[in-house]
């Protein structure tokens, strides 16, 4: 049940006919895995935690530079030198005491990474390269967990939700195969704050409509983000029958 401090902490989100006290206790009694706590991973993280998720699993091996903090807003100056997963803790923390914070301090291998992802409801790939993904994508697909995945650098920047549990969806695989157009990092070719701040946005927002049941969640879906122009343009991506990770899952 919700106590009176959560009926009252989160009653914005309640008075929505889509959410209502139901969807609230589902949010409540949901396990979501964040991987990255960076530029995707800080709104991700903010958002989640304000809106009630009971529990969040933070997964993060680096530590905050002064770099990070143009655009990573879930840290601050005092973090820098700390642990990204201890810093994120202490400001979910502070904004929600209600939820309970699970870290992940260091790089998950393929077995560790498999019981994390077992471990929750729904993952969101917050990371910033393509061997990541890929290896997020696979455990995904194995422990049949939807996955919202996120990217973005320069001006540009990309949005899916892969969703196993639907016989119709792609996986990561199906839309990348086995490399990206590029594999450049922020450090690379830059990035500016505010994009990356909405991604990150969109994809807390795809996360509680797949947790809470409501809305049409970006399955089949891919979301272009043109920061340059303000414009957003959308593609169908379909399942590949012969994707080596999910191409079994539904013969």
């Amino acid at each position: 049940m919700l106590n009176d401090q959560e009926l009252l902490r989160y009653s914005r989100q309640i008075l929505l006919q889509h959410v209502d006290i139901d969807g609230q206790l589902r949010l409540k009694e949901s396990r979501v895995l964040i991987v990255g706590l960076g530029g995707l991973g800080s709104p991700v993280a903010l958002y989640l935690a304000a809106a009630g998720v009971g529990e969040l699993h933070l997964a993060d091996f680096d530590t905050v530079d002064l770099t990070n903090l143009q655009r990573q807003i879930v840290h601050d100056t005092d973090s820098v030198g700390l642990s990204k997963v201890d810093s994120a803790i202490r400001r979910l923390s502070a904004i929600n005491p209600e939820i309970q914070l699970i870290a992940h301090r260091t790089a998950l291998d393929e077995d560790s990474l498999a019981a994390a992802v077992a471990a929750v409801d729904l993952v969101l790939d917050c990371s910033d390269n393509f061997s990541t993904r890929e290896a997020v994508n696979a455990a995904c697909v194995a422990a049949c967990k939807p996955l919202v995945s996120g990217a973005a650098i320069r001006l540009e920047g990309q949005l899916s939700v892969f969703d196993p549990r639907r016989p119709e969806s792609p996986c990561y695989h199906c839309l990348y195969g086995h490399g990206s157009e590029a594999e450049l990092t922020c450090s690379e070719a830059g990035v500016v704050g505010p994009l990356v701040g909405l991604v990150g946005s969109l994809q807390a927002l795809e996360a509680m409509k797949l947790l809470v049941g409501f809305g049409e969640p970006m399955v089949g879906r891919l979301l272009l983000i043109d920061a340059l122009g303000s414009r957003f343009r959308e593609l169908r991506v379909k399942r590949d029958p012969g994707c080596s990770v999910c191409g079994s899952k539904h013969a």
